[in-house]
């Protein structure tokens, strides 16, 4: 298959990382954390390892400050639900995903106030917009980095002056970024920073973490066990055990390190750049062929390595079921668990299809995706 579904999840991985899932089951498949012997030691040891070098890739100051998490949905949980209590408010953008704001909604239900800033039909979110939304009892600013939708990118780092200035946290969803583009939450004034191990770090499914910066307190939403302090029945304050209880996914989280090796060794800005140049020579195609409809910036300036279309006003879900059995590409089709980035961009009524690259697809794999889109044009 003629894989452009790596705004989901990126496939393939690098081969070290089958590898070492492989050799941990096999090797060394104990529970770290737990017991004193070799093997729990060694899986332990290993898993801070993986701490350690996503910190280098975040600037994060203390690895201990990152949160191993199973997925980015369940980092920004934690972050807003460990946050937010009633009468705060928060600002958000229509351009998120389901994973930010239906959390939002829930707490919406209790007490907490949220605003929605509107993107424009692009896709692009205006940082005075979001310092126009700020009142007297907000404290907490979320935006996406990249926008699973249209790719558009958001200006956090001047979001994140914004909150600093006003003295509120700054939660970033870091679903379709981390590891393609630089994110230095020192810089950036980032003080919460959710991401996925499955999509641009290279890692399996299974894996994600969230930052916390120092002295913010954000409520665990599980407790149990967590190896450390046993002789206590309240959960342990400190990180990242406050909330890390139960069985972590070890062979999951060393392989997430090795393919944070590999986009260290590769180089952060080669991969960028290659999916750049892949970007860009999709969206030259197709805005030759006649009844396409592109949603996002179609600049790579602007944008990351996702392209939505329509053609015409043919259904999305029959267009990516013709791409699938046809001609063996497969893509997203639907509303992308992102409805108000729909409405946003004007496709909500006939959702969109979805292509997105990744460091292991080709020129001539995005000239046969384009072949298809010609041919199915002519025949739908």
């Amino acid at each position: 298959m003629i894989y452009f579904d790596n705004a989901a999840t990126s496939f393939p991985k690098p081969t070290i990382v089958y590898d070492r899932i492989m050799e941990v089951m096999k090797e060394y498949g104990a529970n770290p954390g737990r017991a004193g012997h070799k093997m729990a030691l060694k899986a332990g040891r290993e898993i801070y390892e993986t701490r350690e070098i996503l910190a280098k890739l975040f600037n994060i100051k203390n690895p201990m400050n990152v949160i191993f998490t199973f997925n980015c949905t369940d980092s920004l949980n934690l972050g807003i639900k460990g946050i937010l209590n009633p009468g705060d408010h928060v600002v958000t953008t229509s351009m998120e995903h389901n994973s930010v704001l239906r959390p939002l909604k829930h707490l919406e239900k209790v007490g907490v106030e949220v605003t929605i800033v509107q993107g424009d039909s692009k896709g692009r979110i205006n940082p005075l917009d979001i310092q126009k939304a700020i009142k007297n009892n907000t404290k907490m600013i979320i935006t996406t980095h990249v926008s699973n939708l249209t790719g558009t990118i958001m200006p956090i780092m001047e979001i994140g002056q914004i909150a600093k200035k006003h003295g509120l946290i700054y939660m970033v969803d870091g679903a379709q970024s981390a590891g393609v583009y630089d994110i230095d939450v020192e810089k950036m004034n980032i003080d919460l920073l959710a991401f996925p191990g499955h999509k641009g770090l290279l890692g399996p499914q299974g894996t994600g973490g969230l930052y916390i910066r120092e002295g913010i307190e954000v409520k665990e939403l599980k407790a149990g066990g967590t190896g450390s302090a046993s002789d206590i029945l309240y959960q342990p304050e400190i990180l990242p055990d406050k909330y890390e209880s139960g069985t972590p996914n070890a062979p999951g989280i060393i392989g997430l390190g090795e393919g944070v090796k590999y986009i260290l060794e590769t180089g952060i800005e080669n991969i960028r750049k290659k999916e750049e140049e892949l970007t860009s020579h999709f969206i030259e195609e197709l805005l030759k062929i006649d009844g396409i409809k592109i949603y996002g910036p179609q600049d790579v300036r602007e944008q990351g390595a996702v392209v939505t279309i329509n053609i015409r006003d043919e259904d999305s879900s029959e267009v990516s079921y013709i791409l699938d059995e046809e001609y063996n590409i497969g893509v997203r089709s639907g509303l992308h668990c992102a409805p108000l980035a729909h409405k946003t961009v004007g496709s909500f009524k006939q959702g969109a299809v979805r292509f997105s690259f990744g460091p292991f697809n080709t020129h001539e794999e995005i000239d046969l995706g384009v072949k298809a889109i010609k041919q199915i044009s002519k025949e739908i």
